[in-house]
């Protein structure tokens, strides 16, 4: 049975030459995995440089004297201090405090900024802070986003881009030029390695596809699945809504405390969330499994026979050697080095508790 997609990214015959079956993901077709290796991909990233389609991700934009408020109201972190060429990331909380997405808000001056987000509730909870301002909101699908990530990128992008990459910074963009087109470089990225999404309009993404890979092709550069895509954003800890967190997770249970601005104003869910402090029933966490393929993700854990978590995002690390699992734990159960039995009808097998993330923890590579 074919699944009907109701977006299409320009870049679809190119993973259909990869080998993509073009699952969907967020109403778009997607490359889960290629006819290539995806630890060779792995390896692309961690080790030259790694080039994504994220186009599946929707690009919202809010434009007009009230845009500032709405994406101040919409999300946790504070976006009064976001000045034009800066971004954020943060939760989209519901009117409970619960985690119903996350996303990347761009100030683009001008009164526009964009929101990027994967497949939770953004633009619902936008529609509503948006009610009785000044704003417009517009899912643009013609702006598509590629992700060149490892650290090989900035050399490869800097060549030929009409800016100077080298002075942006961690979670900044600009306009520029590259290879003769126009579009918007972030800063930002999904892997654990210094690395830089483009957002082009769709007439011109394939084209900068095709150079990136040519002209990388000597330096090891490989397009990337988003099965590649799973194992670095696991080793690096890196959430993915619906995995580790859903509407059913406060902030504080998931690891996204650190994007709640206490000192800001009013926001969605302010009043809950703060009530849920506290009052966590679980802890995000990592484990080391024992066992020499990733887990499947439902699996229970537990402690001297107790249920004390759940595993909810699995990887096969063949750099590290390691079943890794992103997990939600019992607050007791969290301090690295307990050990753990995974439960399930398919496998038994020890686990240890690991500090997290499993790959550069103080986050040397993507800061640099």
């Amino acid at each position: 049975m074919t699944t009907e997609l109701s977006r299409t990214s320009a870049l679809a015959s190119r993973h259909r030459e990869l080998g993509s079956g073009l699952e969907d993901w967020n109403g778009m077709g997607t490359a889960w995995t290629y006819n290539s290796d995806p630890n060779a991909e792995h390896d692309a990233v961690r080790e030259a440089a790694g080039l994504f389609d994220m186009s599946p991700l929707k690009k919202v934009f809010l434009r007009g004297p009230g845009a500032a408020e709405v994406v101040d109201h919409v999300i946790t972190r504070d976006m009064t201090r976001v000045t034009p060429g800066q971004s954020a990331y943060g939760a989209i909380l519901t009117n409970s405090g619960h985690v119903c997405d996350d996303a990347i808000i761009a100030n683009n001056g001008g009164d526009e900024w964009m929101l990027c987000h994967g497949s939770g509730e953004s633009m619902e909870r936008l529609q509503e802070s948006a009610e009785g301002k000044n704003v417009e909101i517009e899912l643009d699908d013609s702006l598509h986003n590629i992700s060149l990530q490892g650290p090989k990128a900035l050399d490869l992008l800097n060549a030929h881009a009409s800016i100077d990459l080298g002075d942006l910074k961690y979670f900044h963009h600009l306009k520029s030029e590259l290879f003769g087109h126009p579009c918007r470089i972030s800063r930002t990225g999904y892997s654990g390695e210094r690395g830089y999404e483009i957002f082009a309009d769709q007439s011109v993404v394939c084209n900068i596809w095709d150079n990136i890979l040519g002209r990388g092709k000597s330096q090891g550069v490989l397009p990337c699945s988003f099965t590649a895509l799973d194992k670095v954003r696991v080793e690096a800890a890196l959430l993915f809504f619906g995995y580790d967190m859903t509407s059913e997770h406060s902030p504080w249970e998931v690891g996204l405390g650190f994007t709640v601005s206490r000192k800001k104003g009013n926001f969605r869910g302010k009043d809950a969330v703060y009530a849920l402090e506290g009052q966590e029933r679980f802890k995000l966490a990592g484990i080391a499994a024992d066992h020499g393929d990733a887990l499947a993700d439902g699996e229970k854990l537990l402690l001297d026979g107790r249920n004390v978590g759940v595993v909810n995002s699995p990887a096969w690390s063949h750099r590290l050697s390691k079943s890794l699992a992103l997990v939600h734990l019992h607050p007791d159960a969290i301090a690295p080095g307990t050990r753990l039995e995974v439960d399930s009808e398919e496998l038994a097998c020890g686990a240890v508790v690991e500090a997290i993330p499993f790959f550069d923890r103080d986050k040397t590579r993507t800061h640099a």
